[in-house]
């Protein structure tokens, strides 16, 4: 059975949809504003192997992922640049679409952007007035009374009173609370605008999510997700306006994605600390950033170092070694390679485990290399299993040689090793020797088996 930790009880949960066998996930995606960081590759792809493995297990998934394309960051960036708003939306949405795709991550079904959900974000703001739970400041913005829900703080297990405490003093806002967040916010000369009842404003950001999600996927929805910085005050804030706005619960299950560190510390672009994917990309195989972003399980940090990702790289090339020279036969199965399937589930039903998750398919490929030294029978079964729970985490869907060999001229690398045999045979010892260390000097490490010599990248 699916367990998921939900961050609003702590624990984890047997899952239970609302709608026997189909699931529907909302995820924040990102402000277009610039380019995407690695912290954000580790949500996009921590939510694509979640998908990925939902569906492989048969559900059957909706999943919504936004686009905020108006936001304060933005009018900023946009003024910096002394482009329109649009232009500078469009550039960085074509971007992070480029990230994920080289990621390997699938699209989401929906990916609603903020500025045209308008004036649905104008309807709930307007109900949430109507109810008595949002209100009018002098400085014509609206605002939600947090005093008026109950409830807020849970999500992030805050207590209220320690929040008032620590809230930041906004005098000008004219505010009956500290802890009130706008919804709807008064136009500034030559800022974008929209008219609504309220005069000519823009939304408030966590406004954006609630209307969108619930848009998309109904006033109760089955996974809401995330990164961990999220949580509070984003999250909290969606979740009281929702639910105070449609009189129903939110959302039943809450997911949050662990921070990528460097030294300790949370990447992020305030903390001028970040990577953008495109920098990494540069220095690694997109692959290998995949699999190091889901070598620790997605609720736990992960420190972004070099050290780690070369020791993804070396990781992925056991896995890619294993299936070299074999043929995928999707037919072949055997008792002892399903035995392996069940344990690859078992650990991913588990809130989707990927450490665990990853050892079995160590444990796969070093039965893949004992069959074909033997030359078993299930070898190909073994080998057809490695590849379709590898494909579940959106791994290993290269050829071996692509993976291994890179961009390096092959065909001079075969010419070389060709005379490396030759030297061999004939027992120019030396020769062999020289040509080896020439190949090294390339970049190439050889790889003498019994079936003869091959060859990848360093």
């Amino acid at each position: 059975m699916l367990q998921i930790y939900n961050t609003f009880t702590h624990q984890k949960e047997p899952f239970k949809p609302l709608v026997p066998g189909k699931i529907s996930l909302y995820v924040c995606g990102i402000t277009v504003y610039d380019y995407c960081h690695i912290g954000h590759a580790r949500v996009f792809v921590a939510f694509d192997v979640i998908v990925r493995f939902l569906r492989a297990s048969g559900w059957q998934v909706k999943y919504v992922r936004n686009i905020t394309d108006i936001d304060d960051k933005i009018i900023k960036r946009a003024n910096e640049n002394n482009e329109p708003i649009e232009a500078l939306t469009t550039r960085f949405i074509q971007a992070m679409n480029e990230d994920a795709k080289a990621l390997n991550v699938l699209p989401p079904d929906e990916e609603p952007k903020a500025t045209a959900h308008i004036q649905t974000i104008i309807d709930m703001v307007k109900k949430l007035q109507d109810k008595g739970v949002a209100y009018v400041a002098d400085t014509q913005d609206v605002y939600f009374e947090v005093a008026k829900y109950d409830s807020y703080g849970q999500l992030a297990h805050k207590d209220l009173t320690q929040l008032q405490a620590g809230a930041r003093v906004e005098v000008v806002t004219q505010k009956h609370s500290n802890l009130d967040f706008v919804l709807w916010k008064k136009a500034k000369p030559q800022e974008p605008h929209w008219l609504s009842p309220w005069g000519e404003g823009r939304p408030g950001w966590h406004i954006e999510c609630s209307a969108m999600s619930t848009a998309c996927l109904g006033d109760t929805f089955d996974i809401h997700g995330g990164g961990s910085d999220l949580v509070f005050p984003h999250h909290e804030n969606e979740r009281a306006q929702s639910e105070c706005a449609t009189g129903s619960k939110f959302v039943n299950t809450w997911m949050h994605v662990g921070f990528v560190q460097v030294d300790k510390e949370k990447m992020s672009k305030s903390l001028n600390n970040f990577f953008t994917i495109r920098e990494v990309l540069a220095q690694y195989d997109a692959e290998i950033i995949r699999y190091f972003l889901m070598a620790s399980h997605y609720r736990s940090p992960v420190n972004y170092s070099k050290e780690l990702l070369d020791q993804a790289k070396s990781s992925l090339e056991r896995l890619y070694t294993a299936l070299r020279g074999a043929t995928i036969n999707k037919q072949a199965r055997s008792e002892r390679a399903l035995e392996f399937k069940t344990r690859f589930y078992d650990a991913m039903n588990d809130d989707f485990n990927t450490p665990v998750a990853f050892s079995v398919l160590f444990d796969l490929a070093t039965a893949v290399n004992s069959a074909r030294e033997a030359k078993f029978e299930e070898f190909e079964a073994l080998v057809a299993m490695l590849k379709e729970l590898a494909s579940v985490l959106g791994l290993l869907e290269r050829s071996p040689d692509e993976f291994l060999q890179g961009k390096i001229d092959s065909q001079e690398i075969e010419q070389l090793i060709k005379a490396r045999i030759d030297a061999r045979t004939n027992k120019d010892w030396r020769k062999a020797d020289e040509i080896r260390q020439q190949l090294t000097q390339m970049g190439v490490v050889l790889e003498d088996t019994p079936q003869g010599t091959t060859w990848r990248k360093a």
